[in-house]
């Protein structure tokens, strides 16, 4: 079989390569990602891989997993979804992102067999799907030792899935994404689930108890053994810090006491929790205590409950459902002071804005709505209709494009000791810290 070269010769011609498959749509099933991968030799079985889904939390875990099996000396690729400012930021090698040169190599060592792919089928790859299919490849080029790979959209159907993971993980599971999913956390907790594979290992974080009769299910079927959060691992001394949080966590081989997590969220100690137990039982063993403080001493999460500005302080959050507002909400009263604050917002897809905004209820009294440019963001009138719904009357809430100027607003608008908070859709936040910090998701 002849497959004929796509020559791809610089980054703009790499990104048009992907971008020609914007708007291909979410497609159920794996038969179009197992056939490509076949054509390449099926990169994504040359190493063992960890496999992370969840509701929340996925992206977080994978670069904790990241960093823990880093300091312990394995090569990892990684690769996470949605990308906040570049696309080759959704991909590291060896602890550090592709850079433009890298990921252009990457497309092009697989776009002639996505191609030949495609006109054999008669069908085209979704935009997601030749993101996965570039991270495979760039792994197996690589030589990693090990990938730790993020679900995009649930688990039984993702692209992700064509891989036998050494170490399966479920962050946590919460009503999202309904329309593909489920309308009930069983319906959505069986999707995820599906990661699982013959004879696997599965890890859970802290799950709702609709989840379970599913997840069991899936572990007797595939007669895998499953290691849950609070019975076969916990968290200990849990306590607030500056800038982050104290723990100590009984793992499956070890214990790891007075850990500092540089991170803001409650939730984020129970990431944590998680990803010591899969980076344990990858190595099948216990964590050497000081190379997983350093790794956690490096710890961030762009994007996530971030601080990215003082003076005014500028928290950035891309919580976009009901559960990861929840966060924001208890992260706002517990961590931070009870200062005036603005609040910058906007959504994508289909929302129920009014609930969702719930748990800000008296938490702002000035709401700058905003949306980014993307196509399925909800306009800025619908946003601020659900805004005045949830919040009443009594806030000031103004409209403001693109995402960029809203930030300015909000910044001028807000004195020295206030505080400014941006939340909603990961493209809002991606163009927020681009007008704060830059395009380098490392700042």
């Amino acid at each position: 079989m002849a497959i004929s070269p796509h020559l791809i010769e610089s980054y703009d011609e790499a990104v048009a390569f992907l971008d020609a498959r914007i708007g291909h749509g979410v497609k159920p099933g794996l038969e179009r990602m197992t056939a490509a991968l076949e054509l390449m030799t099926d990169p994504q079985d040359s190493y063992p891989t960890i496999h992370v889904a969840g509701t929340n939390g996925k992206t977080t875990t994978v670069r904790m997993i990241d960093a823990i099996l880093t300091a312990a000396g394995s090569r990892t690729g990684t690769y996470v979804s949605p990308h906040l400012h570049a696309i080759e930021h959704r991909y590291t090698v060896g602890g550090r992102h592709l850079d433009e040169s890298e990921f252009t190599q990457a497309v092009t060592d697989v776009a002639p067999f996505l191609e030949h792919y495609e006109t054999e089928a008669d069908t085209s790859l979704t935009y997601f799907e030749t993101t996965v299919a570039i991270a495979y490849q760039a792994f197996a080029a690589a030589g990693v030792d090990v990938a730790v790979v993020e679900v995009g959209l649930g688990g039984r159907w993702d692209a992700t899935n064509v891989v036998d993971a050494a170490v399966s993980v479920i962050t946590g599971i919460a009503m999202d994404h309904m329309e593909y999913l489920g309308d009930s956390i069983s319906a959505i907790a069986g999707e995820k689930a599906a990661i699982l594979k013959e004879d696997g290992l599965l890890i859970t974080g802290p799950l709702p108890p609709a989840a379970e009769g599913p997840i069991t299910a899936q572990v007797a079927n595939t007669g895998s053994k499953w290691l849950r959060s609070g019975a076969d691992f916990q968290l200990t001394d849990v306590a607030k810090a500056i800038g982050g949080w104290h723990c100590s966590i009984e793992g499956r081989f070890g214990t790891y006491e007075d850990l500092y997590l540089p991170l803001h969220g409650r939730h984020q100690v129970d990431h944590l929790a998680t990803a010591v137990v899969a980076a344990e039982s990858f190595f099948d063993q216990a964590l050497e205590p000081d190379a997983l403080v350093a790794a956690l001493a490096a710890m961030s999460s762009p994007g996530r409950l971030e601080v990215v500005g003082r003076r005014p302080l500028v928290l950035v959050d891309g919580a976009h459902n009901a559960q990861g507002l929840d966060g924001l909400a208890a992260t706002l009263v517990s961590e931070f002071p009870e200062v005036p604050r603005l609040l910058v917002v906007g959504f994508r897809g289909e929302r129920d804005v009014a609930a969702l905004l719930e748990p800000l209820i008296g938490l702002f009294d000035h709401v700058i709505v905003t949306a980014a440019d993307d196509h399925l963001a909800i306009p800025t009138a619908d946003v601020a209709a659900g805004v005045r719904q949830a919040f009443g009357d009594e806030v000031v809430i103004e409209e403001a494009t693109p995402v960029a100027q809203a930030v300015t607003d909000a910044l001028h608008a807000s004195g020295e000791d206030d505080m400014v908070v941006v939340t909603g859709s990961l493209y809002v936040v991606s163009d927020a810290r681009d007008r704060l910090v830059g395009a380098d998701p490392t700042q």
